[in-house]
């Protein structure tokens, strides 16, 4: 494979010797590392299920360049709290690792720090747990300065419980100019050098939080999709396929896109949306990965409809799907409206899952994002998702805010536009505020569009700043039955469509701008 460093050791290269103790000096980096995978059998699992689950841990070593040699499993009721596997499994697991010389022992659990500890003085080889592997894998993946903060900040919190088994030096006293003291342990000023660095790493996340948030702000003009999934799901070949002329990272291996990519995708002649793909996610996919990436994966968050990746030829694929789900309600996206595609479809040789796949999932699309397949269905559900719960709405626009109506044509389908007169009505606010900017009748545009419910929402806040309007009649007199952009009278249904306008004077050539 060509790796040349130590599975586990990112850390330790890149930020521990830069920001521990000198005293602690990692190991030399050597080619592929062989490691034994370990795997429970808990009492609500089947040895199948352990069996597909160590097929991912190996997926996820092989991706760290590990060599997997071997595999063991046990079946417990609960974890020795000492060394996590019962004591003749570790004498074991030691013989093991002599005979075959491995470097590395993998657990597909996390692992406390004293388990950890026990086991690599028992067994003499270095260990990780899952939670340490998965990090290892991002922080190798890691290419922008946001991915590489956020995976470090998740890293150190990581590495923060684990000091007592990395350090031999505990016994070592410090002090000096800057520590805490005279007298103070090695391990207390490393664990207030990573305390220091993981704040100012915290308040960097903060600033590309504000930043991000900003930029979704100013999308805030068009319908935004996430693309959602199990790592490996092929989100990145969809997004390319979807995107036709700009292209996304796409790699057959776990993990391979980290940093949320935007792009515009057409779904018809009318309709543009921007499309974002994000990390995958994973079984026992770490928190403290969720809690740092939180500001890439707000993308999912905020977005308007979800679009749900499935890798069909997988043979796990609904747990993969269980997991996404759980995943999502924990980012509290679990509302958001989503759409299911399975993918790889020209893959999946048993036409019986297919055909009972389209039964159970009616609303599903079917497609292979590789070959092309069925992307124009996918577009066309994909516009059926986003204008399922569309409202229809009214609003009016002074003729001098062209702004204002490029982006309702952006953030909704409008189904008529005419122009008429409208006068301010300043005292109708009734929150203190000075209402509409003007009191002479003025040119406004009548929108009648249909829109999703935060687009409909994004526009109402839009045009409240023009206060709440009345439309002149032909002859002067408002329309007592019009107040508009504000709280209509009790007499107005509350479906501003239906108010009917009597005949009004058009505005003149001069008083309507070109807002094409």
């Amino acid at each position: 494979m060509g790796r040349s460093r130590h599975v586990g050791a990112v850390l330790t290269q890149r930020f521990a010797h830069k920001l521990l103790s000198p005293l602690y000096k990692p190991k030399t980096a050597k080619s592929d590392e062989t490691a034994i995978l370990v795997g429970v059998i808990s009492a609500d699992e089947s040895r199948w299920d352990v069996r597909d689950h160590l097929n991912e841990l190996e997926q996820l070593a092989r991706t760290a360049g590990a060599e997997v040699v071997d595999r063991m499993t046990q079946s417990l009721d609960r974890p020795d709290p000492s060394t996590f596997l019962g004591s003749g499994k570790v004498k074991e697991l030691k013989r093991r690792v002599s005979e075959l010389g491995a470097d590395l022992v993998i657990f597909d659990d996390d692992l406390s720090p004293v388990q950890v500890r026990n086991v690599e003085k028992e067994v003499n080889c270095k260990l990780l747990d899952r939670s340490g592997l998965i990090l290892d894998i991002f922080a190798s993946r890691a290419k922008t300065a946001a991915a590489k903060t956020q995976v470090e900040l998740a890293q150190l919190d990581y590495l923060s419980s684990r000091l007592t088994r990395r350090w031999t030096h505990l016994s070592r006293q410090s002090g000096g100019i800057g520590t805490k003291g005279p007298g103070e342990k090695q391990i207390e000023t490393d664990r207030r050098l990573i305390d220091k660095r993981m704040a100012k790493l915290r308040e960097k996340l903060e600033k590309i939080d504000r930043q991000r948030t900003t930029q979704r702000k100013g999308r805030h003009n068009f319908t935004t999709v996430s693309l959602v999934g199990y790592t490996n799901a092929g989100k990145s070949t969809l997004m390319n396929a979807l995107a036709d002329d700009t292209k996304v990272f796409a790699e057959d291996r776990l993990f391979a896109t980290l940093d949320a990519t935007t792009r515009t995708v057409e779904l018809d002649s009318n309709k543009e949306i921007l499309l974002s793909d994000t990390v995958g996610f994973i079984r026992k996919l770490p928190h403290r990965l969720i809690e740092s990436f939180k500001s890439t994966l707000d993308e999912v968050r905020e977005a308007d409809a979800l679009v749900h990746v499935v890798d069909v030829t997988h043979p796990r694929f609904e747990d993969h799907m269980e997991v996404v789900n759980e995943t999502l309600a924990e980012l509290e996206a679990d509302e958001v409206p989503t759409l299911i595609v399975f993918n790889k479809v020209d893959a999946q040789e048993d036409a019986h899952l297919i055909r009972a796949l389209k039964r159970d999932y009616p609303d599903a699309s079917f497609v292979s994002a590789l070959r092309g397949m069925g992307l124009e269905a996918l577009r066309e559900d994909m516009l059926a998702l986003i204008e399922r719960d569309y409202v229809e709405r009214v609003s009016y626009v002074p003729v001098t805010e062209p702004k204002t109506i490029s982006s309702i044509h952006r953030l909704a389908d409008v189904l008529s536009e005419e122009y008429v007169y409208a006068q301010g009505i300043p005292s109708a606010r009734g929150d203190g505020s000075e209402g509409a900017t003007f009191d002479s009748p003025q040119a406004v545009a009548r929108m009648h569009y249909r829109a999703a419910p935060r687009n409909a929402e994004r526009i109402e806040r839009m045009v409240k700043s023009f206060g709440p309007l009345r439309v002149i009649g032909a002859n002067g007199d408002p329309l007592p039955q019009d107040d508009i952009n504000g709280e209509s009278t009790p007499d107005v249904a509350p479906d501003a469509n239906a108010v009917v306008l009597e005949a009004v004077e058009p505005p003149t050539d001069q008083d309507v701008p070109d807002t094409t």
